[in-house]
């Protein structure tokens, strides 16, 4: 039996339970999926937190975070940082945004009751040990913005993985990376290089299973497969265009 996510401790899970409605705005998400939290360690041991904007198809299956095609850059990302396990990935929105909604959605950011849930579930989840704060895209840097509690520890606002300016992504990324290195305490010495000027399937990582619930399939974090695929694709969960709100499609890879 392999290493898996066994959940959060019962003060967070308490606060996750507590999560205000999201009824009031639900033509801005894919609401009838619920919502999707975190990925990571929610034990107050992160040396590193990352909030990004939301959780898409792929997320709502494995039931965490940042699991997709997003979520693979980023643990690329986390890769390239020397960290395996030390840290937390949670959202800015707890559901998936329909991104054409963005901006509409806004609001319920600094909305009070959401305000109050997310900075107190941020609080719970941070300690100690935690070294730096990443921003994942414009939702989740004006997530970190009303975050009052902030430790006092060096904030970075990058892109959102799913940028599709991939020279700014990259110029960003890179240059997070070393600055994050100087700060950052590692869990593993092996060194990976930094991101060139082009992203390339170097700089993904699959997701690990500790960071997944048990029973997901062993390939379930890891679209590698998908992206040599032909005709590529990135996600082993889509939207199909017949139904984009209330079904979700789930390919496996032809195993053998």
């Amino acid at each position: 039996m392999g290493d898996f996510d066994q959940g959060p401790p019962a003060a967070v899970a308490r606060q996750l339970a507590k999560l205000p409605s999201y009824a009031d705005f639900r033509d801005l998400f894919w609401y009838d999926w619920g919502p999707v939290f975190y990925r990571g360690r929610m034990n107050r041991t992160a040396r590193l937190l990352a909030i990004a904007s939301d959780p898409g198809p792929t997320e709502r299956v494995a039931g965490r975070t940042l699991v997709g095609d997003a979520g693979q850059r980023v643990q690329g990302f986390l890769r390239k940082l020397g960290l395996t396990h030390s840290y937390t990935l949670v959202n800015a929105y707890a559901y998936a945004l329909r991104p054409s909604r963005a901006q509409q959605a806004t609001p319920l950011l600094s909305r009070a009751d959401h305000l109050a849930w997310r900075n107190t579930l941020l609080d719970l989840i941070v300690g100690p040990p935690l070294q730096a704060i990443v921003a994942f895209g414009g939702q989740a840097r004006t997530a970190v913005q009303l975050w009052d509690g902030k430790p006092d520890v060096p904030v970075f606002q990058v892109p959102h993985p799913s940028s599709r300016n991939a020279k700014v992504l990259l110029d960003s990324w890179r240059q997070a990376i070393t600055d994050l290195r100087g700060i950052v305490t590692p869990d593993d010495t092996i060194e990976v290089p930094n991101y060139g000027t082009k992203f390339t399937e170097a700089d993904y990582a699959p997701i690990p299973q500790r960071d997944l619930p048990f029973g997901v399939p062993p390939w379930l974090g890891d679209d590698a497969w998908g992206r040599k695929d032909k005709p590529r694709h990135n996600n082993s969960v889509e939207r199909p265009a017949s139904d984009l709100l209330n079904t979700l499609v789930w390919r496996a890879p032809k195993l053998g």
